[in-house]
């Protein structure tokens, strides 16, 4: 027997039950054939704190962050990364052999790299890309796209006063529209994106007039559950290409577990299987 710690990682976030990470990161831990665990964990608000300062003493390598705490870890941490910075939240930590703790966001990453594989096709620079919310989710996909090179985002979101706000922190490229003419923008459009939770199990419906959507267009949906979303699924029937919402928690867990277990896995067909399982 060695005393080498098996290293762990986890998923944090309240609730957390649902979270399909843990098995993602089993199928690639049993792919890779390496020892480690990764697993879910329900914090309380009042001990996120006390508890993620006291999981590098515990031997974990790392942790993914989800609701409600992107934010809130970023104040924990002893170094964040620009990327997260700039989106304003963090969904994952490195824990240091010092003790340390990094934060950072690959949400950008998935996002693009879901894209690439979806629709090979695709390129950042060849036109106007349309939003649908201005939440957390959305600044990593702004940011992403603007590192990409995208030319033109047009940006809409129920409430203005928060898409202006992201308008104010990424500059120009972005422009703010109306919720209510969300659906006249999406002829302009080489790219739609919903970050919103509109469409999700359990949410309600995106209504947005989906009739502007011009054959060609890419389109995906964050959401993932259900994988094909009425946005997809009228996207689908439109002749445009779409991209699920799958492929971006899949494609952001890569660099994480890279960093964590020392492999690079890699996203295919099995890997989906796994997850959804």
């Amino acid at each position: 027997m060695s005393d080498h710690r098996i290293p762990l990682a986890a998923v944090i976030g309240s609730p957390i039950a649902h979270s399909r990470s843990p098995k993602l990161h089993q199928h690639w831990l049993n792919v890779h054939g390496l020892a480690g665990y990764y697993i879910p964990m329900d914090i309380a608000s009042d001990d996120l704190e006390r508890v993620i300062r006291m999981m590098p003493r515990m031997g974990f390598v790392g942790c993914n962050v989800t609701i409600p705490y992107k934010e809130k870890v970023m104040k924990v941490a002893d170094q964040v990364t620009d990327r997260a910075t700039l989106i304003g939240a963090a969904n994952t930590l490195i824990f240091r052999t010092d003790g340390s703790i990094m934060a950072d966001n690959t949400d950008g990453y998935g996002f693009i790299e879901n894209l690439r594989q979806g629709a090979p096709g695709w390129d950042a620079k060849a036109g106007t890309a349309v939003v649908l919310g201005a939440g957390g989710a959305a600044r990593a996909v702004v940011a992403a796209l603007a590192d990409a090179g995208c030319p033109r985002i047009l940006l809409t979101n129920r409430t203005r006063v928060r898409a202006e706000k992201l308008k104010d922190d990424f500059g120009k490229r972005i422009e703010v529209h109306d919720w209510v003419q969300a659906g006249n923008i999406l002829e302009e459009a080489a790219l739609v994106v919903n970050t919103t939770s509109l469409g999700m199990t359990g949410k309600p419906e995106l209504r947005v007039p989906l009739d502007g959507l011009r054959k060609g267009t890419v389109v995906t949906d964050l959401v993932y559950s259900p994988l094909r979303t009425r946005l997809l699924a009228e996207a689908e029937a439109a002749d445009c290409i779409t991209v699920d919402g799958l492929g971006m928690l899949l494609h952001q867990a890569v660099p994480c577990f890279e960093r964590w277990f020392g492999q690079r896995p890699v996203v295919d067909a099995a890997t989906r299987e796994a997850a959804l399982r």
